[in-house]
Order: structure tokens, then C-alpha cells, then sequence
């Protein structure tokens, strides 16, 4: 069904996708997941908004596929086989951020098929775009799994060596009040990568012994320190396994998440003050929502050792990431 329009005149689409107790929602904008509900609770799972506008002037990446390099590039260059590159510098007039003003978070995808409990999602993006190299052609696919599972596959080729490292971006709120004061958080993460004051990576990684970066017991998100930073779960990226869980102690939903990533993106929304109501007419202030993104280690490609972000012809991008909902 027709959800919106784009300001080139292009319709959005509306999809409902069910299956294993849950209920989806996902635009063609963004490849978004507008909605997510899990039978027996009546809040939804996730932040979003129940009209399209929104998500044009107020969004923080609510639900949407970031791409095609997801998070931070310093300065936004990058060298790839001794050619530089410069990307568009959407963060701070500076630094690259999450594909740039018109990556694939803020452009109308298409959609190739849907069925009771998928949907599978096209961008076509061309060489030069946002100062990437190579034209690329990407694929997400969402379902609703037996067991409560929300399953996300995103895969990419392309015709010149790139960039690619894709994420998901939903904002949780596992019990649907005004903030995630009640949530715990666990991640398999010994390390974190240390950023600048402009949340750079400095090309250091360090343990989180000590630290606010330390989830590897279960424990309060809430702090009096932000987190917006990556957890380092692996090296390289792997099969599917479980990184991670995140639980509501006031509604007992918990949500186990399993990615094929190497790394895991925190962010505890500290910086949120979204103006629009929201979904059933909430309110997203400071804190109302935690992003977890599995996703390449940020600035990866300007940094020796971190986990390699470069796609080239021939090979075709795969991540797999879940994440599978029950209610105690």
C-alpha cells in the first residue's frame, strides 16, 4: 500500500510482513522497518512514525538500511589499490557519515517481491554517487521467523573495487516507555575502538576492562556517560552467532542478537530530540531508544588491522544479522 511520496514525485510503499508472533512493517524509503510487534506485547518494539513526512526532516536514521559504508569516515577520503577518494562530508561539514546526504537510508528502494513473511528490497547505486567508486547493486531482505526471529540478509556486488559495509539501524525500545532506563544490555565485546572528539577512530582498540564499554555481564544501558561507539565482537566477520542480548526489566521481552559483523555499534540515543510524535503517539526525547547496528568496524578502510571494508568485482557482500524476540 501507498505510505507517502517522495519529493521527486515517487511513490513509497507500506509492507506488512508476519510470521513466528511477529508483525513488520517496512517501507521502501530506506528500506525502513517502520513497525515491529511481538505477539502477547502491546507496545511496539521499535521507534518510528506513522506518517511519511517525518521521516523526510526528522529522522535519525529511524529503522533504515545506513549504507553504502555505514558510520564515520574521517574527513571523508579513503584510498582503495593507491587511488584516493573524496565522499560527500555530511557529519560535523567535515567527516562522511552513513553513505552521505543521499545514501541509501534517504533513497526510495525497490521492492522485487513479498510474500506472507518476507520482503526483499533493490538500490541501484551508480559510480560516483556520494563520491563512491563503482556502480553497486544491493539487496535486503527481511522476515519474520519461527521462534520470534526478525531476520535481516543484505548482500551487494559491484563493478569496481568500494566500499561497502551496510547496517541496520533501528532504534529499541523493549517495553514502550519514555526512555531504556529499564533496559539491560549484554555484548561478547573485550574491545571498544577509541574515537576524537569528532567520533573519529583514532585506529586504537581497547580493552573494556573498567570502562562504560564494558557489557560483557549484563547490565544497565543507563549511565552518566553516553555511549555512542563500537564494540569490537570479532576480528573479521563471521557465520551467524549470537553477539549480544538486550532486555526490558520492566515488560520481561528480551532480544537475543546473532550477526555475521565483526563489530557492534551502541548508541544510547543521548543526542535524541525528535519533534514529531512518534508510533501510538509517543514521544522520542534523550535516551527513548537504543541503536544496536552490526556492522565493519567505523573508518576501517583508513585504519591497518581493523576488519577490511572493500568490496570488489567478483565478490558479492553478505550480512547476516537476527534478531529473536520471547517474553518471560
Amino acid at each position: 500500500m501507498s505510505f507517502g511520496v517522495m519529493p521527486d514525485g515517487s511513490e513509497v510503499a507500506r509492507h506488512r510482513i508476519e510470521g513466528g508472533g511477529l508483525v513488520a512493517h517496512v517501507l521502501s524509503y530506506g528500506a525502513v522497518l517502520q513497525d515491529l510487534r511481538l505477539e502477547g506485547h502491546d507496545a511496539p518494539l521499535v521507534l518510528g512514525f506513522e506518517e511519511f513526512a517525518p521521516y523526510l526532516t526528522d529522522s535519525p536514521y529511524f529503522g533504515a538500511i545506513a549504507g553504502r559504508c555505514a558510520n564515520r569516515i574521517g574527513e571523508g577520503q579513503f584510498n582503495v589499490d593507491g587511488k584516493s577518494y573524496q565522499l560527500d562530508r555530511n557529519f560535523q561539514e567535515r567527516h562522511h557519515l552513513h553513505g552521505g546526504r543521499a545514501g541509501v537510508g534517504k533513497r526510495n528502494w525497490t521492492v522485487e517481491n513479498v510474500a506472507k513473511d518476507r520482503i526483499t528490497l533493490k538500490i541501484e547505486l551508480a559510480d560516483g554517487e556520494m563520491g563512491y567508486p563503482g556502480n553497486m547493486i544491493a539487496r535486503v531482505s527481511y522476515a519474520c521467523l519461527e521462534g520470534g526471529v526478525f531476520d535481516i540478509q543484505i548482500s551487494a556486488e559491484t563493478d569496481a573495487p568500494t566500499l561497502c559495509n551496510f547496517a541496520h539501524h533501528t532504534y529499541w525500545n523493549l517495553d514502550g516507555g519514555l526512555t531504556t532506563d529499564d533496559h539491560e544490555m549484554q555484548v561478547d565485546a573485550d574491545r571498544w575502538t577509541v574515537v576524537d572528539e569528532g567520533f573519529i577512530p583514532t585506529g586504537e582498540s581497547r580493552d573494556v576492562t573498567g570502562t562504560r564499554y564494558d557489557f560483557r555481564k549484563m547490565r544497565p544501558i543507563k549511565d552518566d556517560v553516553f555511549i555512542d561507539h563500537n564494540l569490537c565482537v570479532s576480528d573479521t566477520r563471521q557465520s551467524l552467532r549470537k553477539i549480544g542480548v538486550l532486555v526490558s526489566r520492566k515488560s520481561g521481552v528480551s532480544m537475543e542478537m546473532r550477526s555475521t559483523e565483526a563489530g557492534l555499534q551502541v548508541y544510547d540515543g543521548f543526542k535524541m530530540d525528535v519533534e514529531p510524535t512518534g508510533l501510538g503517539g509517543r514521544s522520542y526525547g534523550k535516551n527513548s531508544g537504543v541503536a544496536l547496528e552490526p556492522q565493519v568496524w567505523p573508518d576501517a578502510i583508513n585504519h591497518e588491522g581493523f576488519p577490511s571494508a572493500v568490496l570488489r568485482p567478483g565478490e558479492t557482500y553478505n550480512q547476516h544479522t537476527q534478531f529473536a524476540f520471547s517474553k518471560g
